[in-house]
C-alpha cells in the first residue's frame, strides 16, 4: 500500500493506476470503516489518520493527471468527509527516496522528471 508523495505526472501508467486503487482502499478504511480492521495499522494508513482532507485533496490531483493523459474517472470521493489537515507533513520515506525506489523499478516512471 503507498500513496506517493511526488506530482503524479511523473508516475507511469501502472504505478498512478495503483496509487489510485490503493488510494480508494485507504479513504474507505479511514472514513467507512473507523479505522479499524486489516490495514488500519499499516504506516500508510497511520499518516492519514486525521488528513482526509489531504488525501482527498491527492485524489483530485490523481484526476487531475487521469484527464490530462486522456484517462476516463468514474469514482470521485465524498468532498464532505474531507476533514481535518489539507496538508501532509508525515512521510515513511522522503520525495528523493520515493524517487530512488522508482528509478529502481522497470517501469516509466520519472521519465520526463527534471
Amino acid at each position: 500500500m503507498r500513496v506517493w508523495d511526488i506530482h503524479p505526472k511523473h508516475l507511469c501508467r501502472k504505478h498512478l493506476l495503483a496509487e489510485h486503487r490503493e488510494l480508494h482502499g485507504l479513504w474507505n478504511i479511514l472514513t467507512k470503516h473507523g479505522g479499524v480492521g486489516g490495514y488500519s495499522r499499516h504506516p500508510e494508513t497511520l499518516r492519514w489518520v486525521g488528513k482526509t482532507r489531504a488525501l482527498y485533496l491527492r485524489h483530485e490531483m490523481l484526476v487531475q493527471e487521469f484527464i490530462r493523459r486522456g484517462y476516463k474517472h468514474h469514482t470521485p470521493l465524498d468532498k464532505k468527509l474531507a476533514k481535518g489537515s489539507a496538508n501532509q507533513s508525515v512521510f515513511i520515506n522522503t520525495a528523493r527516496e520515493q524517487k530512488e525506489i522508482l528509478k529502481n523499478k522497470m517501469c516509466e516512471c520519472l521519465l520526463d522528471m527534471h
